[in-house]
């Protein structure tokens, strides 16, 4: 836990404490008071507003770093800890063979969206999921976190981890930038890239992502999370049933506490990231295997905007434009999922990549559609 479910909640709760003790002292007093009827009555009013509002956050708030707490103290992480420069980083690695798969997670996740994942594919190699700094049971890192400093950290988080090549790269979203960036300056121990559905380096230039509407400020969504507003509708206990509900559980879990320090530093960081990847590659016959989302789910509302068809069109411009990376790239549209591919498109996932591995060994037939886009 850090600031955000612990401190913050302690803070709250005192400060609940303080308030209801306030209202109810200054309720018991009004009657006593020569004040007006009319405002006696708007102010007890009020005070019991405060008090029904103070109670709620603080007692949410609390009730939800309580439960936290519990849940994580109760399923303590697979794998082990390294220690990278002076901190703490967690990674996990299952099954056996090479090359070694490295997975990464999209900016607000942790290692447990590979959950269903990790299992199936290390059944073909090894696979290593890991927590960037800051996230699931990883230190926090100063700023700035720019893909530079994550690539290295990963570099040295491996050698501490004694993952030696070569190791095949794969991430979700923003970890486009950072795999790019490790790509080019660990080249020699890269066998292949898998992008999942990646950002692409100065992404935020096209003016097709600087339309519309930006929602609510990140803060707000900050406040919920800390005054547990996700545990209270129900999003941090799904009620799933079969094989897959303990990750189901475990991936609400994480959602439910997320990382908004680590998030804001990923960030701010964003545009010097994409400096600093604008430039990189190609490489040469690197075998890399892009799997996007589909753009029609994308759009599957009885009135998409003209903003939103251009944002896909974009996308699927840039998701294209990888396959210039490499003389050995080929591209897939995971149909019917979104932007969370891992989790709509587990499936896919696990088939594509396991042959891709066997691939890269040599030990199975090498693809005939290089530089093809297909949708399965």
């Amino acid at each position: 836990m850090d600031f955000d479910y612990v401190v913050m909640p302690v803070f709250l709760l005192t400060a609940g404490i303080l308030i209801i003790w306030l209202s109810i002292r200054r309720l018991q007093s009004l009657s006593t008071k020569s004040l007006p009827r009319g405002r006696k009555v708007t102010e007890r009013i009020v005070l019991c507003v405060i008090l029904l509002v103070t109670a709620a956050i603080a007692g949410s708030s609390a009730f939800n770093a309580i439960a936290l707490h519990h849940f994580w103290a109760s399923h303590p992480p697979a794998g082990q800890f390294v220690q990278v420069n002076g901190h703490k980083m967690h990674i996990n690695c299952t099954g056996s063979g090479s090359p070694t798969i490295i997975l990464d997670a999209q900016l607000g996740n942790d290692s447990t969206t590979w959950g269903e994942i990790q299992p199936v594919l290390s059944k073909t190699t090894r696979v290593c999921s890991y927590d960037r700094a800051g996230f699931g049971w990883s230190d926090s890192l100063p700023a700035p976190r720019d893909a530079d400093r994550i690539a290295d950290e990963l570099h040295l988080m491996l050698l501490q981890a004694q993952v030696t090549g070569p190791i095949v790269l794969m991430g979700h979203s923003i970890t486009g930038l950072y795999m790019r960036d490790y790509a080019t300056r660990y080249s020699k121990n890269v066998a292949g890239m898998v992008f999942v559905d990646v950002s692409t380096p100065l992404q935020d230039q096209n003016p097709a992502f600087n339309t519309g509407s930006k929602g609510p400020p990140s803060w707000f969504f900050r406040a919920a999370m800390i005054a547990g507003v996700p545990r209270l509708i129900g999003m941090c206990s799904p009620s799933v049933q079969g094989p897959k509900a303990d990750f189901r559980k475990l991936r609400a879990e994480g959602i439910c506490r997320l990382h908004y320090s680590a998030m804001s530093g990923e960030l701010d960081s964003f545009q010097i990231s994409g400096e600093e990847t604008v430039h990189t590659g190609p490489y040469g016959s690197l075998p890399i295997l892009i799997i996007s989302h589909d753009p029609a789910k994308m759009l599957a509302t009885p009135h998409p905007t003209k903003q939103e068809a251009g944002r896909q069109d974009a996308w699927t411009q840039m998701q294209e434009d990888l396959k210039k990376l490499s003389t050995r790239s080929e591209r897939i549209i995971a149909k019917g999922s979104t932007h969370n591919v891992p989790i709509d498109r587990a499936d896919l996932i696990e088939n594509k990549v396991s042959v891709f591995v066997e691939q890269i060994r040599g030990a199975a037939p090498q693809p005939t559609n290089y530089g093809d886009t297909t949708t399965e």
